[in-house]
């Protein structure tokens, strides 16, 4: 780990002027930038911490919106009264990520920024090529071990996937991040991979907080997570469902996760629920279309298979058909 500075900024705007700074970076509850750091996958010359910024860290419903602060602690949010009855979903799948102690630290803001666990970007010791530690190195992926990798999204410059959980939920959810500077959709946050950046954010920006519809999608939306273990790990798949059944049809929205680079909506799916009535027969042919886009290796290619039926399965619990 090299050395570094480090700042604990007492306003928004003392943590913008020092994240302007060449090699800056920020630090809240620092479960992941502390970790990458010590790796050598990230070398930060200054660590900004805005972990005591006052006013980010509340959950409020306004104006028909449910509101998380960015410096929410992950385990107070998947406690919270109002999150649990308006996006439950929200609440499983911070429950099904990571650790209990982790979740006592680590924030919500921190959570959707966190970075891809490939194994090839986190040991810089030992693989230069990495086009997102140092864009147009190369990637070391291709042609290696591959079975975590990404079939949706991959290309010849990345191929890693996106570790996370709440923002699968999130994309399903048509979630809107709120910064210091503007509001961005969560599925338009994420850089294409291989982009040499890894979101959209400038170098000061900060996430103050994420919302997302209290609409009957929200309130009957649900998360199936399929690991390796029942602890502590990361997705091989996970799906996430925002499904309203109050309308003349059915709006489903889909996200997945596990599969691809970045929290990735299936429009395709969702067309072809929205068609007609939620039938056995309709559902097998919604998640068929899911993996149509996707790019496999020989070590991957069983995520194909496994994200059409981990699909299937979700949407036959959610639609009471199983």
């Amino acid at each position: 780990m090299n050395r570094l500075a480090y700042l604990r900024a007492s306003s928004l705007e003392e943590a913008k002027q020092a994240l302007a700074l060449p090699g800056s970076i920020a630090l809240a509850g620092g479960t992941t930038v502390v970790d990458l750091a010590k790796l050598g996958a990230m070398k930060p010359d200054l660590l900004v911490d805005i972990g005591g910024l006052a006013g980010l860290d509340a959950v409020r419903v306004d104006a028909g919106r449910l509101h998380i602060g960015a410096l929410a602690r992950m385990a107070d949010v998947s406690r919270n009264a109002d999150v649990l009855r308006l996006a439950p979903a929200i609440a499983e799948s911070i429950e099904r990520a990571a650790s209990g102690q982790i979740r006592n630290m680590a924030t919500i803001g921190g959570n959707i920024l966190q970075r891809t666990r490939c194994a090839y970007f986190r040991d810089a010791s030992t693989y230069a090529a990495c086009n997102r530690r140092t864009p147009g190195s190369g990637c070391a992926a291709i042609g290696g071990v591959t079975p975590n990798h990404a079939i949706l999204g991959a290309t010849d410059a990345c191929m890693a996937t996106y570790p996370g959980d709440l923002a699968i939920v999130l994309a399903a959810l048509d979630a809107t991040v709120h910064t210091d500077m503007r509001d961005v959709a969560l599925v338009d946050l994420f850089a294409e991979a291989g982009s040499g950046r890894e979101t959209v954010l400038a170098d000061d920006e900060i996430i103050t907080a994420v919302s997302v519809a209290a609409d009957a999608g929200a309130a009957r939306s649900s998360y199936l997570k399929l690991r390796d273990r029942q602890s502590y790990e990361f997705a091989a798949v996970s799906v996430a469902l925002a499904v309203d059944l109050t309308g003349n049809g059915p709006q489903i929205r889909v996200a997945v996760g596990g599969v691809a680079t970045k929290p990735w909506r299936l429009p395709s799916v969702e067309a072809v629920l929205r068609a007609g009535p939620p039938t056995r027969a309709r559902i097998a042919e919604a998640a068929a279309t899911a993996a149509g886009d996707a790019r496999s290796t020989p070590d991957n290619h069983f995520k194909i298979r496994l994200l059409t039926r981990t699909l299937e399965r979700a949407l036959l619990t959610a639609l009471d058909l199983s």
